[in-house]
């Protein structure tokens, strides 16, 4: 990692410690080399309350080693639980710390992007079988990538260094390819962001600015070019991670600070040109620092990691967009310590949480009323790993 990028992540986690959604305000540094699987209930159990359309597939998460970035893949079992992992060279270099951010390695089915956070580039590897291969890497047209958006071929990147800007890129037979004119500004220079992510039509990107508390929205055009942001304030303070549910609806996390127990929820409406408008929230979680967010295939639940309170934090999602919290204490479902990223099996039977304050990943089962069981702990994952991509 080079002197300005690490200047830069001095400065960053010292502005946006209030976030309280990196793994930095969290984690002392742990030294761990290998992996340890531990089995919290036996198969049988899991199979006792297991979904119809289980199968195998993988689990991609990022070491970050500020020397040599490298996907770790874990097998995915039909039970939900995981062995491995394998490593792949991303060949570029992670920051060797907390990126405070959600998707910063995702997964189309096809391929894997990942974020170098300590090389300002991005990598596309495709995934074959249970391994990946690389294929490309390219600069992000900015410093500090830390989240990118798919959709089709169309592949934008969140760099959060310096004033912070997005890029679009498209996949082709000779990998990435920058997208003339695509690159457009956050609302500010110092707007702390945390996520960007298309929406269900591919037709607009939503960012989340923790230390504006604005949501922006870009649109793109038929070339893939993004235009130029607006931004619409947050229903609660410090957006973080976002989700778009199956009918479109925006659910978005806000960390309030990282201020106990004052976390929330709310979902929003993205019109037709970009528009933010409030459904439903600010709704507490009733936990500390809720950051990432997933939602469930089916758009019934959607759920948010507490960093600061070890716990998952589920909602139902009613027909006009509205949350419902499942449980009257926020928490349905109990994780590692530090949980930051997640992700869910595609069926969306299983979460994978992962937990930065004691480096592993909890692999928790969900059940029909939206509540959420441990199944299994990965331990002794590398101390700076980050991002969560499951397929």
């Amino acid at each position: 990692m080079n002197s300005e990028v690490r200047l830069f992540t001095a400065i960053f986690v010292a502005l946006f410690a209030l976030s309280s959604c990196n793994k930095e305000n969290f984690t002392e540094r742990l030294e761990v080399d290998n992996t340890r699987i531990t089995q919290e209930i036996t198969d049988e159990s899991v199979n006792a309350f297991r979904f119809p359309g289980d199968g195998t597939g993988s689990v991609y998460v990022m070491d970050n080693d500020p020397g040599s970035n490298n996907v770790l893949v874990f097998n995915r079992r039909p039970n939900g639980t995981l062995n491995g992992p394998l490593k792949v060279a991303t060949h570029g270099q992670g920051s060797g710390g907390g990126l405070g951010s959600q998707g910063s390695i995702v997964s189309d089915g096809e391929y894997v992007y990942a974020c170098n956070a300590g090389s300002n580039t991005i990598s596309v590897l495709r995934i074959v079988g249970k391994t990946l291969k690389f294929v490309d890497k390219t600069s992000s047209h900015g410093t500090m990538p830390i989240s990118i958006a798919v959709h089709d071929n169309l592949i934008y990147v969140l760099n959060a260094g310096g004033t912070g800007n997005i890029s679009g890129f498209k996949l082709g037979l000779g990998g990435l390819n920058h997208i003339p004119f695509s690159d457009q500004a956050l609302s500010s220079s110092a707007a702390g962001p945390a996520q960007i992510s298309f929406n269900t039509a591919g037709d607009q990107l939503v960012v989340t600015e923790k230390a504006t508390n604005m949501i922006t929205t870009y649109a793109v055009d038929g070339s893939g070019k993004a235009g130029a942001g607006t931004s619409y304030p947050s229903a609660g303070l410090t957006p973080f991670g976002f989700e778009f549910s199956p009918a479109g609806d925006l659910i978005v996390s806000e960390a309030f600070g990282g201020n106990e127990n004052a976390s929330t929820v709310s979902s929003y409406s993205l019109g037709a040109g970009g528009t933010v408008d409030l459904i439903d929230g600010p709704e507490a979680t009733n936990q500390t620092a809720a950051c990432w967010v997933v939602v469930t295939s089916n758009g019934e639940f959607a759920y948010a990691s507490n960093t600061g309170s070890n716990s998952v934090t589920g909602y139902r999602i009613d027909d006009d967009g509205d949350l419902h919290l499942l449980n009257a204490d926020g928490v349905t479902g109990v994780t590692g310590d530090g949980p930051i990223d997640m992700d869910m099996s595609p069926n969306s039977t299983f979460l994978y949480v992962l937990n930065a304050r004691d480096n592993s990943i909890s692999v928790l089962s969900r059940r029909y009323n939206g509540q959420l069981f441990p199944v299994q702990t990965i331990t002794d994952l590398p101390d700076a790993v980050v991002g969560m991509a499951v397929e």
